[in-house]
């Protein structure tokens, strides 16, 4: 399984769908929500050079928001991921 890393915040509809559609396809995450985690804002801007949300960081290489997330799945991306 790839490394997954979620940024999110509070109240944000596409970080809720996000991580609903990694879960959908099985795919473990770590969550990293900083609206309980203000030092991770600095992480996030370090790491991806984004301050939107949500940022989707998969072994290390940032694949972006939702909308990258939705176009990773839609290509087959993401069963790749769950089957490496």
């Amino acid at each position: 399984m790839a490394n997954i890393t979620v940024y999110s915040t509070e109240p944000c509809s596409f970080c809720v769908r996000a991580k609903d559609l990694l879960d959908r396809r099985g795919l473990p995450y770590e969550e990293i929500n900083l609206a309980k985690d203000p030092a991770g804002r600095a992480e996030l801007v370090e790491k991806t050079g984004m301050i939107s949300f949500p940022q989707i960081v998969v072994e290390g290489e940032v694949l972006g928001g939702f909308s990258e997330l939705v176009a990773a799945d839609r290509a087959g991306r993401l069963a790749a991921l769950g089957s490496s």
